[in-house]
Order: structure tokens, then C-alpha cells, then sequence
């Protein structure tokens, strides 16, 4: 390759890229990497211009050729196929020979004499071949040489000079003259398929007792919910706090100051006299009963998240074994957390600036992978923007050094440029504002800014319907059609969603005049009859049945938002390509007003479904299996949430 930088070639706006190449952008095996560029040079030179891309394992780059789009556009893709990190880069050069061959065609087309045209192509690939070490390569290239400077029959030499098989024959071996390279090496991040695709389910599993009792449940017994849990389809439980709590400051019910005899406490109080974030609350049993708890649900297809809460109640041992490690008020007492106007006594914080941060950062470390160790590959961390950026984008290179398969999924409901910025340094997946997005327009700007700006390229939404925290006035109000509306759309509007448990009960009883449930079992043990009447579990299965059957629902990038004639109705559509170029296409279209039907008309743009101009087309609900005769423009849909709230419709592509 000639080393000769290029002082005519300009390479600009590469993309997808974050930060001008300071962080990754993010994929899962399997997926393409489609990248553009400007590139563009003076006077009426021909380009080449190359991806050229490789793992970070391989030391040989592939390349695939960039093609050129109006406006000196050129775009390509590669796939990822190993979980590891890819490298990619964007080259051009002027391609001697295409310019020669545009050049001999337009002259003889115009009736000029092409004869020094027609020598100067035959000294050129006379050239070429003297650079060529390939016996038959070479051969074939002076014999081409040959009859170009004897020129014989003008016609024929330019119909050759110009074939198909003459430009792949020259681009095989010409020199890359002029060569220009983007100055940049860019990167993506390749996870495995759960970090892009994944239904969510969280447990209290002291709370998973069967029948009212007077002490929670153990892990043992916590485990007989797991067979009800994978039937509904959730492939990730995700438990909070597994370990000891304190009894210093524990809160009471419904988060009392003060707690009573029996009060079980909050499991974000970590830490106690028979161990801290290494060790397991006595009532849910030991390591033993845990690894018992582990591969019951492995064995049901579920993975299991545990909480990682970097924190500690009174009793922690790191109190007393490393007071260095914690800030200190002028009266000595050890700080405690603070959220004005909420107080947690029951927790203090790390302090990560101490003198001994280096020790507190590996101690953290060494948290995560005690418990990967112990097989657990999926972390929900708490609170990851009350700790410095710099600690989360060391300790998840850290693990991914060692145990790749590891996921940090961020609970960050915090400002947006936090949040974005936990994802660039590391984080897989991140919680969102969905939860507080309920109206149309909240809808289209909040899920557009997710899908169709640069926060795509590195930003994996998850979209929690609800949390132990968040219990909004959407789902207070609504009614069981509330429940069933914000399960549709977190599952059809992003490919990580999830819900807490309770939500398939339509439970929606919460302190007055806050999110907060009424009887919260951050704080106590709740006994529920995981049958009673009026529970959504049958909708829930039949979701994530679909999510895992068609592909088109894995992805969240993919969506394209759709017109509706209606303020309360919302449409938008998902599709996905195979690699037999068989297309498959879903439109949602939901009734945001869990109260009162509403009627809309729906239009279908022909691009973005493959339509000409009056195709009509069959659909099919996925929802109900009814069948309807659509076409590109405007379509009829009226939705009752007394009887439906939404349509899934299938359109597979001709």
C-alpha cells in the first residue's frame, strides 16, 4: 500500500461515532456496524474508498468497499461476530484507472480521438503489471497492454477498458495513489445478545412466600415462584440486596424512623454482624441455599441480576475494619446519606476521594467478582451517578478484561447528560424517563431523541414500567387498561424492558399525594395472591412470547414513528431484514387513554414499508389473530380500552 498522504483527499464526518472516537459505539454479536462518510476530492479524479475493520484479537484488517451516494456520500457496513471489541477506520484514494476508463468513454461517446487516451490506459497497465508478483496476473495484465497500445478496433478496446471485469481486475493490484485515511481509529463495544434483548422481572425474595406467615421467605422456598415467573416469559429476575441488614437505624414500615420488633428493614441497609456485600441475609438462607435459588432459575432459561449497591449501614464490618473509608461530620459521627428532603440513617456512603481510594476501588472490585465467581453475570447497579464517573469507567474495564459475559445495567434517574455519560464509559444498559413519559408528545420526543439521534450508537434503554420506587399517577389512575398500555409500549418500544412485581396484579395503591406504595416491601414482608382476579398475566406471556418470536421486536433503534390523526392514539413500526433479504414488519398502534376509546387514522409512509403507490396489503394481530386489508396512506383504527387498548399487526414483506 502506498504510504503517500494524500493533500487532495477529504475524509469527514464518519459515523456512527461518540465523541469524536473517545468512547465506543455499542453492538451485540450478530449485528451490523453501517457506516458513512463524506468524502470528496478537487477536479474530477475517481475515488476508492474502504471500510476497513477487525477484532481487537486479529492483527489483519478486512475491508469492504464504501459506495458512493449523491452529494459525495459513501456509505458500507461490516458485521460483528465475536464478543470483543472491533476496531474500524474510513481510507480513500484516487483510483487511477476508474479515472482513465470514465474519461476514454466520455471522449469516444463525444466522437473524439481517443488515441492517446488508449496509449496512456495501455502505459498504465503496463505499469501496473511490472508491480505485479502473480505469474498469470502479470501475464494477463501485459497481454491487456499489449492490445491497448497496438490499438486495434477503437470500440472494442473501450468497451474492455471499461467492462466490469477489467475494473475488478485492475482494483486487485493498482497502486492507492493519493491515499487519504480518516485520522481516527474508531471502536465498538460487542456484547453478547442480552445486553441488546431482554425481558426483566424484579422480586423481593423475601416476599415470595405463598401464604401470609410471620417471617419471609427463604431462597429455597423463594424458588417455587421461579417455574410462574419463566412461564410469563421473563428471561432476567433481578433481585435487590441479597445481604445482611442492618439493625442500627433500621427503618419501620412504610419507612418509619423507627423500626418495631419484627420489622424486617430495608435491604439497601447492607451490612451486619455476620458479614457485609459478600455475605447473605441469614433469613434467606447461605451461600448454599443461594446457589440452590441460582441454578433453579438457569434451569428455567432466567438469568439472575443481583443489586449492587456500593453503600453500608452502621453495622457493616468496613465501619469498623476501614473508618478511613467513610466521611466524617465535625461531631465525629460518620455521614450518612441524604437525598433533602429524604433522610437514610440506615445508610452511609463511601467516601471515594479518602486518602485510601486505591484500596476502597479494589475492595468494590472485588465485590463484583466474588459474585461472578459465584455465577452471576448481571449487575443492576443502584445509584451509579452518586459515584464518581471516573470509578464506574475503571471497574467495568476491569471485569470486561477478565469476564466479557458481565452486564451493568445503570439506575441513574438523574439529568440527562449524567445518565448518557454512564453509558459512554461502560454502562450496558441504562433505566430511563419512560416510566414519567405517558402522553403522546412526551412519547415521541423522549423515544425519538432514543432512537434516532447519536444516543442511539451507545445508549441501551431498558424500559421499567414501574420500580419499588416509582409507582406513577398514570398507574394510580388508570386503572387494569393503564397496566396493560405501559406494558405494551415498554415492550414493544424498546428491547430491554421490565416490570416489578405486583404490576401483573394491577397493583396501584400508593402513599397519598406520592409515587411511593402504600406498604412498601422495601420495608416489610408482602404476601400476594399471584392469581387473585383482574391480574394481566395472561397479556404479559403473550408479549414476551411475541417479543422472543419476532425478531423485529429485539432491537430498539429500528423504530420508526408513524402519523396518527388522534392526540391519544400512537403509532410507530418495527422492521428487521434476514439474511435471505426476507423482510418482516410490526406496527403498534395504542390508545394512551386508559379511560375512553378514540379513533385515528393511521398513515403508512410507501418507503418505509416497501410500497408502491397503492399497494394494499394483509395484516394480521398478533394480539387477537384478526386479519385486515391495509394500504399505504391513510388507515381507520378505533381502540376501546375496555376491550383493547392496542393492535400488533404483522406485515410480512412480498
Amino acid at each position: 500500500m502506498n504510504s503517500e498522504s494524500s493533500f487532495r483527499i477529504w475524509i469527514e464526518h464518519v459515523q456512527p461515532q461518540v465523541n469524536a472516537g473517545q468512547y465506543p459505539i455499542k453492538r451485540t454479536v450478530g449485528e451490523s456496524v453501517k457506516v458513512t462518510a463524506d468524502i470528496f476530492t478537487d477536479g474530477h479524479d475517481q475515488l476508492t474508498a474502504v471500510l476497513a475493520y477487525r477484532p481487537a484479537s486479529a492483527e489483519v484488517w478486512r475491508e469492504a468497499i464504501l459506495q458512493a451516494d449523491w452529494n459525495d456520500a459513501w456509505s458500507g457496513e461490516f458485521h460483528v461476530t465475536e464478543e470483543e471489541n472491533y476496531f474500524y477506520r474510513v481510507s480513500a484514494w484516487i483510483n487511477t484507472w476508474s479515472t482513465l476508463a470514465s474519461g476514454l468513454r466520455k471522449k469516444f461517446e463525444a466522437g473524439h480521438d481517443v488515441t492517446n487516451e488508449l496509449l496512456e490506459a495501455g502505459d498504465y497497465v503496463e505499469l501496473t503489471a511490472g508491480r505485479t508478483k502473480e505469474a498469470a496476473l502479470k501475464a494477463r495484465l501485459r497481454s491487456f497492454a499489449n492490445r491497448l497500445i497496438a490499438l486495434d478496433n477503437y470500440g472494442a478496446l473501450v468497451d474492455e477498458c471499461c467492462a466490469p471485469s477489467t475494473f475488478k481486475l485492475m482494483e486487485t493490484c493498482q497502486e492507492r495513489r493519493q491515499l487519504a485515511q480518516f485520522p481516527r481509529t474508531l471502536m465498538v463495544q460487542v456484547d453478547r445478545e442480552r445486553a441488546r434483548f431482554g425481558s426483566w422481572y424484579e422480586m423481593f425474595p423475601r416476599s415470595a412466600g405463598i401464604t401470609a406467615g410471620k417471617r419471609g421467605a427463604n431462597f429455597r422456598e423463594a424458588a417455587g415462584r421461579l417455574p410462574e415467573i419463566a412461564a410469563m416469559g421473563f428471561d432476567v429476575l433481578y433481585l435487590p440486596p441479597i445481604h445482611p441488614i442492618g439493625l442500627t437505624n433500621r427503618k419501620g414500615r412504610n419507612n418509619a424512623l423507627t423500626a418495631e420488633e419484627g420489622d424486617v428493614g430495608s435491604p439497601w441497609a447492607i451490612g451486619g454482624p455476620v458479614g457485609g456485600h459478600k455475605a447473605i441475609e441469614t433469613s434467606l438462607g447461605d451461600l448454599e441455599d443461594f446457589q440452590f435459588f441460582l441454578k433453579e432459575a438457569q434451569g428455567l432459561g432466567i438469568e439472575i441480576a443481583l443489586d449492587l449497591a456500593l453503600q453500608c449501614s452502621p453495622d457493616h464490618p468496613y465501619l469498623r475494619e476501614h473508618p478511613e473509608w467513610f466521611r466524617r461530620r465535625p461531631d465525629n459521627t460518620i455521614h450518612y446519606a441524604e437525598n433533602p428532603p429524604k433522610k437514610y440513617e440506615d445508610i452511609h456512603p463511601f467516601n471515594f476521594e479518602c486518602d485510601d481510594w486505591r484500596g476502597l476501588w479494589n475492595e468494590l472490585l472485588s465485590i463484583v467478582r466474588y459474585w461472578v465467581s459465584q455465577g452471576v453475570n448481571i449487575f443492576r447497579v443502584d445509584n451509579p451517578h452518586t459515584k464518581p464517573l471516573k470509578f464506574w469507567e475503571w471497574l467495568i474495564a476491569e471485569v470486561r478484561r477478565t469476564d466479557p459475559q458481565v452486564l451493568f445495567l445503570s439506575e441513574a434517574f438523574t439529568r440527562p447528560k449524567i445518565m448518557y455519560a454512564l453509558a459512554k464509559l461502560g454502562f450496558h444498559q441504562s433505566y430511563t424517563y419512560f416510566t414519567w413519559r405517558n402522553s403522546k408528545s412526551e412519547l415521541l420526543e423522549y423515544v425519538g431523541e432514543l432512537t434516532s439521534t447519536e444516543v442511539r450508537e451507545y445508549f441501551r434503554p431498558n424500559f421499567f414500567t414501574n420500580t419499588p420506587d416509582i409507582l406513577n399517577d398514570y398507574l394510580q389512575h388508570g386503572g387494569r387498561a393503564a397496566f396493560e398500555i405501559r406494558l405494551i409500549l415498554a415492550a414493544t418500544l424498546a428491547s430491554n424492558y421490565g416490570i416489578y412485581s405486583g404490576f401483573e396484579l394491577c397493583e396501584s395503591t400508593a402513599v397519598p399525594g406520592t409515587e411511593e406504595y402504600q406498604d412498601s416491601e422495601k420495608y416489610q414482608l408482602k404476601f400476594r395472591n399471584w392469581d387473585s382476579d383482574g391480574n394481566i398475566k395472561p397479556l404479559i406471556r403473550q408479549i414476551n412470547q411475541l417479543r422472543r418470536d419476532y425478531r423485529a421486536l429485539q432491537f430498539t433503534s429500528n423504530l420508526k414513528f408513524c402519523q396518527s390523526s388522534d392526540a391519544h392514539i400512537i403509532a410507530y413500526s418495527k422492521s428487521v431484514t434476514d439474511e435471505a433479504g426476507r423482510s418482516e414488519t410490526i406496527l403498534a398502534v395504542v390508545n394512551l387513554d386508559p379511560h375512553r376509546a378514540h379513533e385515528a387514522m393511521i398513515s403508512l409512509p410507501g418507503a418505509q414499508f416497501g410500497l408502491s403507490e397503492q399497494t394494499q396489503f394483509g395484516v394480521r394481530d398478533l394480539l387477537s389473530g384478526e386479519e385486515y386489508l391495509w394500504r399505504q396512506g391513510e388507515n381507520y383504527v378505533r381502540l376501546d380500552p375496555a376491550t383493547r387498548v392496542a393492535h400488533l399487526l404483522l406485515y410480512s414483506h412480498p
